[in-house]
């Protein structure tokens, strides 16, 4: 048997973190047995898909490396298929008409709601005559398509994460609608429906999605009984809860897997802390791994059936190693988007082996790719802001007068090094004979506008590059004096 498996978003919102998760375990499984991963788009609500949320799925799935075998397959392109599935469920006596109305609805749940009762569809239309039928028809009445449902049904299966599932019949709510009312005919089939036909049609061997499609899968398993299909197999991951052990949401200031790109997170890193959502690898001490590596030990006797609670500092963590290990160049590619949108200017010498330096100075400082904005900023201005300790650093006796003889001294050199650098503070301190920490102090103060940051010979020879460096030492000594 070749394990086939699919991810099926919505197109009503962006990718979001849960859709991404219950992906990456389709994607692993798929992978570890050899097997293929099916992408397919569940549009079947019109009024709510829309194509930008279509391209930020694909986008977002394609960032993160979770490339598909099959699809994209678009429910909205087999409606066809599914009206054939359920003119076979009415040809069968499996499904009928139901032509109550909606004021009869709500009429029987303020009365089951009057009474303490779990709502639930009486299946008053389940056994019409003829004759009841075309009473109904008269009347202007249009239908929806139910699919029956018996009561005393156990339905039972198990699930690679959670064991042995069981549930009634009684507990499903009454005969299911599979198909909405239309005045053509059969109208809009629903999910519950059509996802069946397409794991049939699609032959789909394992369904892995949320622990919120529990009471869904007991449905769905009598659809592929009735149509006459293999039952999948079914695996329910948990779900994804904020540190408070609630359902994790909005509110907690997650969101798309966009937004989390716009955050300045790697798709590596977010994938990698995806995988460990819900799932442990055999070496418990083993955090970082490629989707590749993941893929080699993943089975679903190590997903828990506990909710997977979000750690916003274990996931920045994790960024943070792929950032610091990452080559500078493919670095630098990464972060130039998130310059490009802070505005900065690639002029004046800021060409790709200056952007890559300056990469490089700061990389082990970065935890998010947005970090880069802020720490490079200084080196994007033609003037710096000082702050109060820099102020106070250029006020220091001796300190105007080291940075007028590092101007000088700086003189005869046209293109600094790092060891002509080094040899400048060093004639200074020896010329005006004053501690080293003085000229290095009051250098970083008038280069940086702070008393804190990157290294500074480093910063000071990029700096140069771009010749801004005696510019801010001219104003430093402005200020000081």
């Amino acid at each position: 048997m070749t394990v086939r498996v699919r991810i099926a978003p919505s197109p009503t919102g962006n990718l979001h973190i849960g859709t991404a998760r219950t992906a990456v375990f389709n994607w692993l499984f798929a992978r570890h047995h050899g097997g293929k991963f099916i992408l397919r788009i569940e549009d079947t609500d019109l009024e709510r898909s829309r194509p930008e949320y279509t391209e930020n799925i694909l986008t977002g799935l394609r960032w993160l490396g979770l490339n598909w075998d099959e699809g994209p397959f678009f429910q909205s392109q087999r409606l066809d298929l599914y009206k054939q599935a359920v003119e076979k469920l009415l040809d069968q006596g499996l499904a009928y008409r139901c032509y109550t109305t909606s004021e009869e609805l709500e009429a029987l749940r303020e009365a089951q709601k009057a009474r303490g009762e779990a709502p639930r569809y009486d299946n008053r239309h389940r056994n019409l005559t003829p004759e009841q039928e075309a009473a109904y028809k008269a009347e202007g009445r249009s239908f929806v398509i139910r699919f029956k449902i018996a009561d005393e049904r156990e339905i039972v299966w198990n699930d690679l994460v959670r064991g042995s599932m069981s549930w009634r019949g009684s507990d499903l709510g009454g005969d299911m609608v599979i198909a909405r009312a239309s005045e053509a005919g059969i109208g809009q089939p629903l999910y519950n429906f059509v996802v069946v036909v397409d794991d049939i049609d699609m032959q789909i061997t394992h369904v892995i999605r949320g622990e919120d499609h529990i009471a869904n899968t007991a449905k769905q398993i009598l659809l592929y009984e009735a149509l006459g299909a293999k039952i999948p197999e079914f695996a329910h991951s948990p779900l994804i809860l904020n540190m408070e052990g609630r359902k994790l949401s909005k509110r907690d200031g997650v969101t798309s897997i966009s937004d989390f790109k716009q955050m300045g997170f790697t798709a590596e890193g977010l994938v990698n802390y995806m995988t460990l959502l819900g799932w442990s690898p055999p070496d418990a001490t083993q955090e970082i791994f490629t989707l590749e590596a993941a893929a080699k030990e993943f089975g679903f006797e190590r997903v828990n059936k506990a909710g997977a609670k979000f750690d916003w500092a274990k996931l920045d963590w994790l960024n943070s190693q792929y950032i610091h290990n990452m080559p500078i160049d493919k670095l630098t590619d990464l972060v130039i988007p998130y310059w490009q949108e802070a505005g900065y200017k690639f002029d004046g010498g800021r060409e790709r082996p200056w952007l890559e330096q300056l990469v490089a100075l700061i990389s082990q400082s970065l935890t998010r790719l947005v970090d880069a904005v802020a720490m490079s900023q200084l080196f994007f201005s033609e003037i710096v802001e000082f702050s109060d300790e820099a102020s106070q650093q250029l006020k220091q006796e001796g300190s105007a007068a080291a940075l007028e003889g590092i101007i000088t001294a700086s003189e005869n050199q046209p293109q600094l090094t790092e060891a002509a650098a080094q040899e400048i503070i060093k004639q200074v301190v020896k010329a005006q004979n004053v501690k080293k920490g003085l000229v290095m102090r009051s250098l970083r103060a008038a280069l940086t506008g702070d008393v804190h940051g990157p290294d500074l010979i480093q910063s000071w020879l990029l700096l140069n590059q771009i010749n801004l460096d005696k510019l801010r030492l001219s104003k430093a000594i402005a200020a000081a004096n």
